[in-house]
């Protein structure tokens, strides 16, 4: 694994970066050709992003389709195009680790049976609550056997980390259908078992540890009582779990001084924590009657308050401070265009209306921007442009409404991730 030398940074007035998960669309038959955000009903944004700055940006480069962290890590100044989320994931959950702890991404998908190998979804219906997650995994961990010593970790919903304690080699393929290949995305039809990169006999017992566990947990997930009950329900049973994105070792990524992060997944809270920020986060809104989108509205409305109170709370700790919004993200995987709309409205009406006044009264700098485009048409990340929104209380805007047009007219031009802080001066 290769070691990345880092810079501590010094930040030397107050500065908010709010990334939008998904941000950027295209135009849509249901918005007479707008995308969501262009045809969101955002008057408080709108009034920021007037006064405000606008460009594009490609958080890696014009060909390359980014996952969250790979977008998330560039955006704050780093330099590096692969993954490791599970690394990342891993540290924002909790889970101590040590080097050479073989660490994946992981979700409860829902597979017709081990012979086909055939997907019906890699998310189980997004209806997983994470207290039927709980008990899986408990029943996971008590049951598969396998000649290493390991642990199966929930974290919200669908999702979840894997661990193999002891020395590992992480030179090995995904079982996951979600395929991330040299900046492409794209989605299987049946998952693969996972196999080796290498001839390292070490790569080889680390696949045969994977696929034993893939293989093993089916067989406790597909007869198990919560699962007949979901089936009863009409739900999508979590009869499979999934891997992607293995790791061995932490890389080192730029360290921010008098730095907050307000963040909710454990993704984004690693990798706030590995560069060196700390993080504030709240409680996820545990899921209602499995409606996921009003599990998302609340858990918007939550992140809103929290957020706004933390700022106010703590405006004379933290110079900088990173603020994550990541339900914007699934209605573009799921190609629910008015749902996103609707996601960025009520952003607008529970956080940027108080950020709004916030930011003016304490002459405080403001980028807005998302990590990658997830457009609702293609229902996956995409190397398309993100719009860019920085507020300056010292500098003149351009006077446009926040949009994916509008920006790549406005006075910034096109901006590569890795150089956002620094064009904007917030480093």
């Amino acid at each position: 694994m290769n070691i990345y030398k880092f810079r501590v940074l010094v930040l030397d007035m107050r500065k908010i970066l709010v990334i939008l998960d998904g941000l950027g669309d295209i135009g849509s038959d249901k918005f007479h050709g707008k995308t969501p955000l262009e045809a969101a009903n955002m008057p408080n944004l709108n009034m920021i992003s007037k006064k405000s700055k606008l460009g594009f940006m490609y958080p890696i480069n014009e060909d390359y389709a980014p996952e969250s962290d790979t977008a998330i890590v560039s955006i704050l100044g780093n330099n590096f195009d692969y993954s490791e989320r599970a690394e990342f994931e891993a540290l924002g959950a909790g889970i101590k680790l040590r080097r050479g702890d073989l660490v994946l991404r992981t979700n409860f998908g829902t597979v017709e049976n081990l012979t086909t190998r055939k997907m019906i979804d890699r998310r189980a219906g997004r209806t997983l609550t994470t207290e039927e997650a709980k008990q899986l995994a408990k029943v996971i961990n008590e049951k598969v056997k396998i000649p290493v010593k390991f642990e199966f970790f929930p974290t919200v919903q669908h999702r979840g980390i894997l661990v193999f304690y002891g020395g590992f080699s992480d030179n090995i393929t995904n079982t996951d259908t979600y395929v991330h290949e040299k900046g492409k995305i794209w989605t299987k039809t049946n998952f693969d078992w996972s196999q080796t990169l290498d001839d390292d006999e070490n790569s080889e017992f680390a696949e045969n540890l994977v696929n034993a566990f893939v293989d093993q947990s089916y067989k406790v997930l597909n007869n198990h009582p919560i699962n007949k009950s979901r089936i009863k329900k009409g739900l999508l049973p979590a009869n499979i779990i999934l891997t992607r994105d293995p790791g061995v070792d932490m890389p080192e990524l730029n360290k921010f001084r008098s730095a907050l992060a307000i963040a909710n997944m454990p993704l984004e809270k690693g990798i706030a924590l590995a560069s060196g920020m700390q993080v504030a986060s709240v409680e996820y809104p545990k899921m209602k009657n499995y409606d996921v989108y009003a599990n998302l509205h609340q858990g918007i409305e939550i992140m809103s308050d929290f957020a706004l109170k933390t700022l106010k709370k703590r405006k004379d700790d933290f110079n900088f401070c990173y603020i994550h919004f990541k339900e914007t993200d699934v209605p573009g995987h799921d190609n629910k265009p008015i749902e996103k709309k609707n996601f960025l409205e009520l952003i607008d009406k529970t956080f940027f209306k108080e950020l709004k006044e916030y930011i003016e009264k304490n002459k405080i700098k403001l980028i807005v921007t998302g990590d990658h485009s997830t457009p609702c048409k293609f229902k996956t990340h995409t190397s398309d442009d993100v719009p860019v929104l920085f507020y300056n209380p010292e500098e003149h805007g351009d006077n446009l409404s926040f949009g994916e047009t509008n920006c790549r007219r406005g006075s910034l031009g096109k901006i590569y991730g890795k150089n956002l802080l620094k064009k904007t001066d917030f480093v």
